[in-house]
Order: C-alpha cells, then structure tokens, then sequence
C-alpha cells in the first residue's frame, strides 16, 4: 500500500483515504441516477446505461488511482450526458435516423481516441502545466462557486426566474431546511476538528431527509423530483442489466463527415477543458501542485480520462470525465489514488446495492458542496488584482464565466482568450506560449461554431 501510494509522504493514512473515498462517492454517486433516465431521451436502455455508467466510472477511477496516483473520481459527465442526449440524438430521431445513439456513441469513441492521440503527445499536460498562475487560481475560485452553484440548485436554493435570471428558492422546503442544517453541522464539526466531518455531514443530512418523510414534511413525488429517501427493493435483482457492448454506427460517418466531425468537436471542447480545469481546481485544493505551479504527473491523469473515454464508449455510456466533486474527498483529506481506488470499489458495488446508493438524495450533498466552495474560494487570496492586466482580467474572467454560464469549460475559454488579447495587444505576445495560441485558436474555432 506505501509503495503503490506512497501514503506517509503525502500525509494520510489508510483510514483517512477511505472516508475521502466513501465522501467522494457519495458526492458523485448521483450520476448513477441521473445518467440513465438522461439517455434513456436518446433512445437507449436505462438498465444498461446504469450497468455501464457504474462500470465505466470504476474503470476510470482506478485507472487514476494506479497511473496518476491522484484522489479523482471519473465519471460520464454532467452536461456532456445532456449534449449526447439532446444536442445529439433527439435532433436526429426527429429527422428519422434510427437509434442515432450508435451515432452518438461512435463520436463518443473517435474523441476518446483523439484524446489519447492529444495524452501521449503532451498537448494537454502542458495545457494544464503552462496556463499562467493567476488563470490558474481563478479556474479555482471558479470552480469553487460553480459546485457550490451546484449544490444550492440541488437543495432547491437556488432556483431560475424569467426577470432575475435566478431567485431564492422555497425556504420552507425541507429540501432547502434541511440542506442548511446540514451545513451547518458540517461547520460545527468542522470547527471541532472531526475525522470524515463532511460523510458525517452527508449521512446526518440523508437521515434528517428520511425522518421529515416518515413524520409527511417530505413528500414524495418522483415526478417533481422527490423521490422516496428509503432504498426501494421491489423488483430488484441482485445481477444488473448487460450494457450495450461495442453499439458503434460507422455506416453515418461515412456519409456525414461534416456533421459527424462537429458532433466529435463539440465532445472534444467541453471534455478537454473541463478536465483540465477540474484537475487544476482540485489539485490546488489539495496542495498537490509542484512550487512552480504544475501538476506532476499531469500526463498520466489525462491518460486515464481518455481511457475512461474509450471504454465508456465502448461500454455503452456517454464521455467519461473528471469530477469536480472530486474536492469534497479532497477537503475530507484524500491525496493519494487509495481514495479513487476507494471510490471505484463503491461503484462496483453500486451495481448489486443501487437501490441503497440511490436512495441518497442531491439536497444531502448540498451542504458537502457548498463547503467545499467556500474552501475552494479561499484561492482568491493568492490572485493578484493588479499589474499585469492579461493576468488580471483573465483570472476574474474564468471566476465568473463558470458560475454564470454554468460550465467550467466556458469560464476557462473566456479566461484564456481574454488573456491571449490582453497579452498581444499590450505587447508582450512573446510570453505567450504555444499551447496557449493552440487553446486560443481551438476556443476561436469553438466560438464560430456557436454563432454560426
């Protein structure tokens, strides 16, 4: 365990990896839910999606255990699952292509593919190695108000509003109650220096949830998004359902190399700079940076997101990333790949006890997320907001652009290219490096896309 993680040099121990573990799972747990029902719109079967979501997410996260040796879960990613689903798949159904999910997962396949191509040619670990300092700090506080965005919306905290763009939402909700409870007791135990104080927050926040239904505060109504707290065995099976191995349609790209290519770049896009800015976020929150900034072995951790890709795909589910969530692991003080490997185990067994896993509520990872952000802000200290403008513009454009765009991947491109321009025209384009003029030319491209 020592050699294979090197536990005592970074600090932690066995005990303190496994509940870094189990929060970690807990935080991303959700997916195994979301996941299915959000590809069953593009035609394919829950069950399978499910089986495929939880196998692909264990083989990710070990493979970010064994090759990088770093506390990251992997899953198929939130907002890449919608595009697969609704950018995709549902626009081609309505035009009469049957089970354009095959299409889909094809894409899915020949960007995983090209994301290997991109790892072993250190595009991306000297993406993630030589974004400047400052961008990198506000990638961090961005993130950190991005999964705490995150959290308030699953409590229902925050909710969207046709004049205000977002308001309060219900406070007399127990979802939005006892999600501030929860916080708070995260806080307290916080404060008293308690092992494992964000899993005791999650549990003591699922627990309050299940006494609320059990006294009729918490109402239940699946179709309103309040599912029942208790697992629900009726109708469980201890096997899960056989993924859709190796659905690849190829006979569409050779006929729509046009539209097949967008399909693959627009996977590309959100992938590649959402994982680069997860990875730099949470490696920051966990010290696990080198003293010039770098992330070591940046190029492994990449490595097994592209694989995780492939064999989502292959597998039957939709692009297999880095999780965000990932930091709450990290703030419960995991630091070695033990707390992925921890979190891998948990998803394989999510597939014989789904029903206990998904019984656990968003409105109970609330509290775990906000705190995290609030952690995550404190990188806003380091940031300097004044000499160089590029720096300074360009770090509070990634803060911002991720919490009111809702998209990591949007908060990095609006950050880089603010800073690409700020650098050229204030006459020091001979500091930017060529990794950065790649990025600036992939993020222009991005942009031409999106208004044509």
């Amino acid at each position: 365990m020592e050699k294979l993680f090197k536990l005592k040099e970074n600090g932690t121990t066995v005990r303190t990896e496994a509940a870094a573990g189990l929060t970690t799972f807990l935080s991303v747990v959700y997916i195994l839910a979301v996941n299915p029902g959000m590809l069953a719109a593009a035609g394919m079967d829950a069950g399978a999606v499910f089986t495929a979501t939880a196998i692909s997410a264990a083989l990710a996260t070990l493979c970010m255990a064994f090759f990088a040796n770093y506390p990251v879960a992997l899953a198929s990613g939130m907002g890449l699952n919608a595009y697969f689903a609704y950018s995709v798949c549902v626009p081609m159904a309505e035009a009469g292509i049957e089970d354009p999910w095959t299409i889909a997962l094809t894409a899915v396949l020949v960007e995983g593919i090209i994301f290997i191509i991109l790892s072993l040619f250190k595009f991306r670990e000297t993406l993630v190695n030589k974004v400047p300092m400052n961008l990198k700090l506000g990638i961090t506080v961005g993130i950190g108000l991005f999964i705490t965005l995150v959290g308030l919306k699953s409590a229902g905290a925050v909710i969207g509003d046709a004049s205000t763009l977002v308001a309060l939402g219900d406070v007399a909700t127990p979802q939005f109650a006892l999600a501030m409870l929860g916080l708070i007791f995260i806080g307290i135990l916080h404060h008293y220096n308690v092992p494992g104080f964000l899993l005791w927050g999650i549990i003591f926040t699922w627990g309050l949830g299940i006494v609320a239904q059990l006294i009729g505060w918490y109402h239940v109504d699946p179709a309103a998004g309040s599912p029942s707290l208790f697992p629900d065995f009726s109708g469980y099976h201890f096997l899960p359902d056989a993924p859709a191995l190796f659905s690849f349609d190829f006979s569409y790209v050779a006929s729509h190399v046009t539209e097949f290519a967008v399909i693959v770049f627009s996977f590309l896009f959100m992938d590649l700079f959402d994982t680069v800015g997860t990875l730099i976020g949470v490696a920051k929150k966990g010290n696990l940076l080198d003293e010039n900034g770098n992330l070591p072995r940046a190029g492994r951790a990449l490595m097994a997101d592209a694989v995780g890709t492939v064999a989502g795909a292959c597998l039957g589910t939709s692009t297999v990333t880095s999780y965000v969530e990932s930091s709450a692991g990290v703030a419960q003080g995991g630091r070695t790949g033990l707390t992925a490997v921890f979190a891998a185990a948990l998803f394989l067994l999510a597939l014989f006890f789904s029903p206990i896993f998904l019984a656990i509520p968003g409105f109970a990872t609330t509290p775990a997320l906000i705190f995290v952000g609030w952690l995550m802000m404190g990188s806003v200290k380091e940031m300097t907001f004044e000499g160089d403008i590029a720096d300074v513009t360009g770090g509070f454009m990634a803060i911002v652009m991720m919490p009111f765009t809702y998209s990591i991947a949007n908060g990095i491109m609006f950050g880089i290219i603010t800073w690409v321009i700020l650098k050229v025209l204030t006459g020091k384009a001979r500091e930017i490096h060529p990794v950065m003029w790649v990025s600036f030319g992939v993020f222009a491209l991005r942009i031409i896309t999106l208004v044509i």
